[in-house]
């Protein structure tokens, strides 16, 4: 009979997260949002954060991001403590869009992308050719090739986002963290941010970090959502696992139909009006 102890393992070691918070607890002030909280992010998947308003989304990034030290815990960074890791060292393998970004005055949108460029230099590594290839093609990604020598202070709230995440891009880092990166713009220019993240994610294989607030573009573009509320995960799977009608319910206080979006397939949320709802039962 073989004996387990003397018997390699079967089982496949799963691969170094891209991030990983353990046993993490965040708080502002006396306000706990998270206490003891794990969670994984897969390297090379599009992973977003859904969950009410002041549920925690934002300060669960910063958390990942470094811009938030937890009160008990640690992050990870590709299997490293995040805070012991250099900063140029975590600027050039982690980028993070924050959801209010401040905009340095008199800059204009080259420049501003060009701050992307940063963490790749140094007194001994000055600006290279490289470097304007990556601003170049950051700026024509977003379509901000015609603004380039615009003023940001000229800019509407949409182009200011598009310049920002144009920075984030010229970045290259392999893990984007990205909040609310469609604030400001309308449906369409939404769909062209989020179409952007897919395809970094498939053609670089950038892992990407995002918080949205519309649940039914978080489903189409997203491989995987964690839903967060009450200072836990309260589910973590597909979109289909977990844009259910239970988790709408316990997550958003939301009554709502889930149907697969005739043009994609995902899950579209159809609201229940409970006025519709009563008129339904009444018929």
């Amino acid at each position: 009979m073989t004996d387990p102890a003397t018997t390699p393992s079967l089982v496949k070691e799963r691969p170094t997260p891209a991030l990983e918070a353990r046993g993490v607890s965040l708080a502002y002030d006396q306000t706990v949002v998270f206490e003891g909280l794990d969670l994984r992010i897969e390297t090379g998947e599009v992973t977003t954060l859904i969950g009410a308003n002041g549920c925690g989304k934002s300060t669960l990034l910063k958390a990942f991001g470094r811009l938030l030290t937890p009160t008990a815990g640690t992050v990870e960074l590709d299997g490293r403590g995040v805070r012991s890791i250099p900063t140029r060292e975590v600027a050039r393998r982690l980028a993070i869009l924050p959801q209010k970004p401040l905009t340095p005055s008199a800059t204009t949108v080259r420049d501003l992308v060009s701050r992307g460029r940063h963490p790749h230099q140094s007194l001994l590594k000055p600006w290279t050719p490289a470097d304007t290839i990556a601003v170049d093609e950051a700026l024509a990604a977003t379509g901000l090739e015609t603004l380039a020598d615009r003023d940001t202070a000229s800019l509407s709230g949409g182009q200011l986002q598009r310049a920002w995440i144009a920075l984030v891009l010229a970045q290259r880092a392999p893990t984007i963290l990205l909040d609310e990166p469609t604030t400001f713009l309308d449906l369409s220019h939404q769909l062209d941010v989020l179409r952007l993240v897919r395809s970094i994610n498939r053609e670089r294989g950038a892992t990407v970090v995002m918080v949205l607030h519309d649940l039914t573009l978080a489903g189409r573009y997203s491989d995987r959502l964690v839903v967060v509320g009450g200072g836990r995960v309260i589910a973590d799977g597909t979109p289909w696992e977990v844009l259910t009608p239970a988790v709408l319910r316990e997550a958003f206080d939301l009554d709502a139909i889930v149907i697969p979006d005739p043009s994609s397939g995902s899950p579209l949320i159809v609201p229940v009006d409970p006025d519709d709802a009563i008129a339904l039962d009444a018929e």
